[in-house]
C-alpha cells in the first residue's frame, strides 16, 4: 500500500516507518523541519513538507495513498495551555485526511489510555472514557476518527501512556529525573496504581497491522503489561540510582513528581485481549520492568522530554 504517515520522524513514528518499509509498503512522512525530513528520509521514506494545521497538503498527501497513519499532535500547544485548541486542530486533521483518502482506504490514529480504567477493572477496547477522565481529553479525535467507517476503514490505536524502549523520552525518564533530582523514588499511597505499558516496536506493528487488518470502526489497545504498578517503577529506580523507595505525603507529590503529580494517582489498568484476536497481534519486546533493568534509562545522557 501507498502509506502517508504524519508525525513521522517522533517517537512512534520513527518505528512505524521503518516497520511499513520492512513490511514492503511504499511509505511518505509529513516533516515540518529540514531536520525531520532528513530522519524520515533515512528511514527509507519520500517525504512532504508541512505541518498538521496545513489542510490542504494532509489531503492531497492523503489522496494519493491507499492508508494514513495519524500520529501527530500538536504538544507545543496543549503543553503551553491550549489543549482543547490541540484537539480542536487535531480532529480538523483527521477531517481533511478523511476527506481525501480514496472509499475503502485505511485510516488508524493514535489515542490513549490511561484514566480509561474504573473502579480498577481492567479496561477493554469497548470502553468509552468517562466525560470526566483524561482519557476524555482526546475522544474528540477518536469520534471523527471512527465517524469515517464504513466508507473508510478507519481504527484507533490507544497507547499505553508508557512507549518504552531506548530513547525514551516520556513519563518513566520524568519519573526517573525527579527521583535523581529529589534523592528518592516516591511512590504515593501503597504505590498500587497501575499503568500500562507496551515496547516501542510492538507499538509500531500493532500501527502496522491496525492499516492492514484491522476492521472498520475499530478501537485497538497498545498494550502488552495490563497494569505495573508505580511503586514496581519506584523500586527499579532506586535500585539503579542507589536512593531510597519511600512514600511520598499527598502535600509534597507536587514536588515530587512535577507535572506527573496527577498521573501518577490514576489506577489504569487495560487488557488488550481483543485486539491480539482482531488482529493477530503478539507483543514480542520486553516488558517495562525488564527494559529499566537493562540500564539504558539511566544513562546521563538519557533525559526526559518534559523537563
Amino acid at each position: 500500500m501507498r502509506v502517508f504517515v504524519t508525525g513521522a520522524s517522533g517517537w512512534i513514528g520513527s518505528a512505524v516507518v521503518p516497520e511499513l518499509v520492512a513490511a514492503g509498503h511504499q511509505v511518505t512522512g509529513l516533516a515540518r523541519s529540514d531536520a525531520s525530513a532528513a530522519a524520515v528520509e533515512a528511514a527509507g521514506a519520500a517525504v512532504v513538507r508541512g505541518g498538521i494545521e496545513d489542510l490542504d497538503i494532509l489531503r492531497d498527501a492523503a489522496a494519493a495513498s491507499d492508508a494514513v497513519v495519524h500520529l501527530a499532535f500538536r504538544h507545543d500547544i496543549a503543553f503551553s495551555g491550549g489543549f482543547a485548541e490541540a484537539v480542536g486542530s487535531d480532529a480538523a486533521a483527521i477531517g481533511a485526511l478523511g476527506e481525501g483518502l480514496p472509499d475503502g482506504g485505511a485510516l488508524t490514529i493514535a489515542g490513549g489510555i490511561l484514566g480509561l480504567a474504573h473502579d480498577g477493572v481492567p479496561a477493554t477496547e469497548r470502553d468509552v472514557p468517562a466525560a470526566d477522565s483524561m482519557a476524555a481529553g482526546r475522544q474528540a479525535s477518536a469520534t471523527a476518527a471512527l465517524a469515517l467507517a464504513p466508507r473508510l476503514r478507519s481504527s484507533v490505536v490507544r497507547l499505553s501512556p508508557t512507549v518504552h524502549g531506548e530513547g525514551d523520552g516520556g513519563f518513566v525518564p520524568t519519573l526517573i529525573a525527579a527521583a535523581r533530582g529529589r534523592g528518592v523514588a516516591g511512590y504515593l499511597g501503597d504505590g498500587g496504581t497501575r499503568w500500562t505499558a507496551v515496547h516501542r516496536s510492538d507499538a509500531a506493528r500493532l500501527f502496522r497491522l491496525a492499516i492492514e487488518v484491522a476492521p472498520a470502526g475499530s478501537v485497538l489497545h497498545a498494550v502488552d503489561d495490563e497494569g505495573v504498578r508505580i511503586r514496581e517503577i519506584a523500586e527499579v529506580i532506586g535500585r539503579h540510582l542507589d536512593i531510597p523507595v519511600q512514600q511520598v505525603a499527598p502535600e509534597d507529590a507536587g514536588e515530587q513528581f512535577g507535572f506527573l503529580a496527577g498521573f501518577v494517582t490514576l489506577d489504569s489498568p487495560a487488557s488488550s485481549a481483543i485486539t491480539r484476536e482482531v488482529t493477530g497481534w503478539s507483543p514480542s519486546g520486553p516488558g517495562l520492568l525488564e527494559d529499566l533493568d537493562k540500564g539504558h534509562y539511566f544513562d546521563e545522557a538519557a533525559g526526559s522530554k518534559y523537563v
